[in-house]
C-alpha cells in the first residue's frame, strides 16, 4: 500500500474560511523562542546594551515569532507568495531589528560579567555572498519542494536564510565605516541578486513549484499567478525595503568615515 504524502511542518494547506483558526502552537518552537528572549534580556543587562537597542531586538523577536506561529505559517503551505512573504518578513524586517540589538554582545555577557574585548567584526561581502547563496538555493524548485516533505529540511531552510540575513545586517551595522568598499559591494550584490531572482520567478513561463500546483485555486489564483505574485514581492517591495535598509547602513558608514580616525576607532 502506498504511503500517504508527508504533512508539511505548518500542516495541510488551509482554505480561506479556515485560515484564522490555524495558528502554529508547536511547544518546542514556543519554548525556544521564549528561551532566546529570556537569555537576551539577561545578557543585554549584563552587557549594558542601550535601551534603544534592546527595544529593537524585542521588536525583531516579536516579528520573527509572529511570522512562524501566526496563520502565515499554514498559508505558506498553500501559497508560494505567502512563503516568500514569510521569508521577506524574517530577512528584511526581523533580522535588522535583531541585529541592531547586538545579540552577540548579549551572548558574550552571559559568559562573563562584561565584555572586555569586542568580537571580530563580520565581513559585509562574505555575509552578502552567503545570503545570496542561501536565497537562491532554497528557492530552486527541488530544495523548495523538499521543505514540504521534511521538518528537518524546513528548519534548515529557515535557519540558513535567517542566519545569513542576520549576519549580513550585523556586518553592515557593526562595520561602522571601516570598509566602505566592502559595504558598497554588499549592498550592490544584495540588490542585484534579489532583483534577478525575483524577475526570474516572476517571468517564468510555467509554474516551477510543485507543492503549490493544487493548493492555490481555493485562493482564486492559478499556480502561475501565485508564483508571479511571489516573485514580485521579492523583486519589488521586499527588495526596496532590504536595499533601503542597507543603504541607510552605508550612509552611517559614510558619516563615521567623515568623522575621522579617532571616532572610527572608538566605535
Amino acid at each position: 500500500m502506498a504511503q500517504p504524502p508527508p504533512v508539511p511542518y505548518c500542516g495541510a494547506p488551509p482554505t480561506p474560511d479556515q485560515l484564522w483558526s490555524r495558528w502554529n502552537l508547536d511547544p518546542v518552537l514556543i519554548a525556544v523562542a521564549l528561551a532566546a528572549l529570556a537569555l537576551y534580556a539577561y545578557g543585554a543587562r549584563r552587557a549594558g546594551t542601550p535601551c534603544s537597542r534592546q527595544v529593537a531586538f524585542y521588536g525583531g523577536w516579536a516579528v520573527s515569532t509572529a511570522a512562524l506561529i501566526s496563520p502565515l505559517c499554514p498559508l505558506s503551505v498553500a501559497l508560494f507568495s505567502a512563503r516568500i512573504g514569510q521569508h521577506m518578513v524574517l530577512a528584511a524586517l526581523a533580522a535588522p531589528l535583531i541585529a541592531f540589538g547586538r545579540p552577540l554582545a548579549a551572548a558574550a555577557a552571559l559568559r562573563r560579567p562584561w565584555q572586555s574585548d569586542r568580537p571580530a567584526r563580520p565581513t559585509p561581502l562574505a555575509a552578502a555572498a552567503t545570503f545570496a547563496v542561501a536565497l537562491w538555493f532554497w528557492h530552486a524548485p527541488a530544495p523548495y519542494a523538499a521543505t514540504f516533505r521534511s521538518d528537518l529540511v524546513y528548519w534548515a531552510m529557515h535557519a540558513s536564510l535567517f542566519g545569513a540575513a542576520l549576519w549580513l545586517w550585523s556586518a553592515l551595522i557593526a562595520d561602522g565605516g571601516r570598509r566602505l568598499a566592502a559595504g558598497a559591494g554588499a549592498i550592490a550584490l544584495t540588490s542585484i541578486q534579489m532583483g534577478a531572482l525575483g524577475a526570474l520567478v516572476t517571468f517564468a513561463p510555467r509554474p516551477l513549484y510543485e507543492p503549490h500546483l493544487l493548493t492555490t485555486w481555493a485562493w482564486g489564483l492559478t499556480p502561475l499567478d501565485d508564483q508571479q505574485l511571489g516573485g514580485a514581492l521579492m523583486w519589488a517591495p521586499s527588495g526596496v525595503i532590504f536595499v533601503g535598509g542597507l543603504a541607510l547602513g552605508f550612509a552611517a558608514m559614510m558619516r563615521r568615515a567623515a568623522a575621522g580616525p579617532a571616532a572610527r576607532t572608538a566605535a
